[in-house]
């Protein structure tokens, strides 16, 4: 079970390469995005208990630090690389939203992997979700409302429908039944597995035709951004004085973003160009974790 999860990024990229020699695979299921990440955020929330939600309280200044750094380096990162390499406007969007998603349920795996905290990990990604309802519209707003037209009210009662109410009610059924369940757990983050590996296939196939002439610019800009939150993630902890190992945490949870919800966002309110970041940023931040990961659990 736990070679399948690191094994990610060979399955998106085995199944991405279908998706781009044979597309009407897949175009069909455009509608399908939406619900498989409800039933990725569902997989998260059966991960979570009643304990969870109070733990987020136990380390409040740690905490408000990592929520900071997941929403403010990250978007203005993503805005400022964007803007540098003057991307189209739908990009642009796309990247903006990246950035301003939550904390994805895969770097909770990679924080273990490399040592670090993880239920400040969980923590973190359960903290920064609750808050994306608010954030995620706010900065993309705020950053990409010049490029192209933001609907914020919308986007924020969708992410309540997709993101918030699965969460909850996976944690739900976890406090209630996590006994009779536990069986049932280890499928939940396969099943997350191959939902965002479906998702990144989809926005493959719908973006064949232009792939070829915007897939280095954007491939280049995705590696920046992820780069510039690992980094971030990882100096401005330590120059504030937090331990190693807290450090790493809030690195790892500063570069890998929830991207399914940017990519179910952005092909709704942005069309499928502006899906394409979230898709490669899919594959590239748990590439790029993993090895993080990697160098870590030897030091």
């Amino acid at each position: 079970m736990q070679r399948t999860l690191l094994l990610f990024p060979l399955w998106a990229l085995l199944l991405s390469a279908v998706a781009w020699v044979m597309p009407q695979w897949f175009t069909p299921w455009r509608e399908a995005i939406v619900p498989l990440l409800m039933v990725i955020m569902f997989g998260m929330g059966m991960t979570l208990t009643l304990k969870d939600f109070v733990r987020v309280w136990t380390r409040p200044g740690v905490l408000a630090f990592g929520v900071a750094l997941q929403y403010l380096v990250m978007p203005v990162a993503a805005w400022a690389v964007a803007s540098l390499m003057k991307l189209p406007p739908a990009l642009l969007a796309g990247m903006v939203l990246v950035g301003s998603s939550p904390g994805g349920t895969a770097s909770n795996v990679i924080c273990y992997l490399a040592r670090g905290n993880v239920a400040l990990s969980v923590s973190l990604t359960f903290l920064s979700t609750l808050l994306a309802f608010l954030l995620t519209p706010a900065f993309t707003w705020l950053l990409a409302g010049r490029a192209v037209p933001v609907p914020f009210e919308s986007m924020l009662l969708d992410i309540l429908r997709i993101v918030l109410a699965p969460v909850l009610i996976g944690a739900a059924l976890n406090s209630l039944l996590g006994r009779r369940l536990t069986r049932l757990m280890p499928v939940f983050p396969v099943l997350s597995v191959a939902a965002i590996v479906i998702i990144i296939a989809i926005i493959v196939a719908l973006n064949q035709p232009r792939l070829g002439q915007i897939g280095l610019a954007i491939g280049g800009a995705i590696v920046l951004h992820n780069g510039i939150g690992l980094l971030l993630g990882y100096l401005l902890p330590r120059l504030a004085g937090q331990d190693p190992i807290t450090a790493r945490t809030l690195a790892i949870e500063t570069g890998m973003q929830n991207s399914g919800l940017a990519v179910a966002l952005a092909l709704k309110y942005f069309g499928a160009m502006a899906a394409l970041p979230g898709a490669l940023f899919s594959i590239w931040h748990n590439l790029s974790g993993a090895l993080l990961a990697s160098f870590w659990r030897r030091r």
